[in-house]
């Protein structure tokens, strides 16, 4: 009896014990699921050309590896458009410097511009974008495009939605901004960020510099007409019978441009105001930005309004001094009867213009289409 006793309390006191221990096990609060580390985006490391000018990059727009992914797929995605039927490489072309062979560029509606599509080459060293230089930034310039009427004639809060219902393109912008929420602002610093690494470095002139290429004779002394002043010295003003190119089109920087504005004589009337549209100033008709002459030979046709379609006619143009205006830049040599360039001079000035092309930028696939 005593025994039994004792074994039905043994078997309660094991109860108890395993009750308690599976409360207390249950009291314990489970532990909370790991939360994955925000991914954020991976810097790309830039690095300037040798003998380049160093290339500001904004400090609110840094280069990154998903940024620049995404600013090319955007650059060739025709989702960009009023339609979908137009991409910014549509009047962009890569193998022509990434401007336009044609005079003008034709919109989604059939309608023409006025103005000739400037070449996209090496944009993170220029500053003041457009023909007009309105813009300020690159950022600012990429913008304005998808909104012109006359271009891709789209919404930028329609743009944003088509975006939107992409997964790809939504997962690589919450990488590079840490956000799902983006605007205009966003995808025009994505595309900034692939088109500042659109650098063309690799010419004969580039290889020259570094002593890996000899000029032809042709092509040096063309090289030398390119440095010299124009003009008769015996006028008192410098002249050295050179080309006269190297005011607008200086080899500092290796730029071949000062990106700066001038009336280079084209017109004695205007047509087109250039800078004077934007700033109504007198003072700024006819003045139009300087492009670079890298890939020249590959770029045409040439001028703001692509009225010359070869080399030979842009050099007669400044051979012949230009046509005089209120504002046409004293380094035109309309005073003195233009340049007077021999036929040898002229031939070999286009041989060393043609050691600005670089096959290698022209082919490049790190800058071609995604898709």
């Amino acid at each position: 009896m005593i025994k039994g006793i004792k074994i039905g309390i043994g078997l309660l006191i094991m109860t108890a014990i395993v009750f308690m221990a599976a409360c207390k096990k249950n009291d314990i609060p489970p532990k909370p699921t790991p939360i994955p580390p925000v991914v954020g985006p991976t810097a790309y490391s830039w690095e300037d050309p040798l003998f380049f000018q160093q290339m500001i990059i904004p400090g609110d727009n840094p280069f990154t590896v998903e940024g620049i992914k995404l600013g090319r797929m955007l650059f060739y995605d025709v989702r960009l458009s009023g339609d979908d039927t137009q991409s910014c490489a549509d009047c962009h072309f890569q193998e022509n410097a990434f401007g336009d062979p044609n005079q003008f560029s034709t919109g989604i509606d059939g309608i023409e511009g006025n103005r000739q599509g400037m070449t996209l080459e090496n944009l993170g060293y220029q500053f003041d974008y457009f023909w007009d230089a309105r813009s300020e930034t690159l950022e600012e310039q990429i913008i304005q495009p998808v909104i012109n009427p006359i271009e891709m004639n789209a919404l930028w809060s329609d743009v944003i939605e088509k975006i939107k219902a992409d997964e790809e393109y939504m997962a690589l912008f919450a990488i590079v901004y840490g956000t799902t929420f983006i605007d205009s602002n966003h995808v025009a610093k994505v595309m900034a960020q692939f088109l500042r690494t659109v650098v063309s470095s690799e010419s004969k002139y580039d290889k020259w510099r570094k002593g890996e290429y000899f000029f032809t004779a042709e092509e040096a002394h063309g090289f030398d007409l390119f440095q010299k002043e124009g003009g008769d010295p015996e006028l008192g003003q410098g002249g050295e019978w050179g080309a006269d190119c190297f005011h607008c089109h200086p080899l500092a920087g290796m730029q071949f441009s000062d990106y700066l504005l001038h009336n280079n004589g084209l017109d004695s009337i205007f047509t087109d105001l250039g800078r004077g549209e934007v700033t109504g100033d007198p003072n700024d008709f006819g003045r139009f930005k300087t492009p670079s002459l890298r890939n020249v030979e590959v770029s045409a046709p040439y001028m703001h309004d692509g009225r010359f379609e070869t080399l030979t006619e842009v050099i007669e143009h400044y051979n012949s001094g230009g046509h005089a205006s209120s504002t046409i830049d004293p380094f035109m040599k309309y005073t003195q009867g233009g340049l007077q360039l021999s036929d040898q001079d002229k031939l070999d000035l286009i041989a060393f213009l043609k050691t600005l092309t670089d096959i290698t930028f022209l082919a490049d696939t790190s800058y071609s289409s995604p898709f």
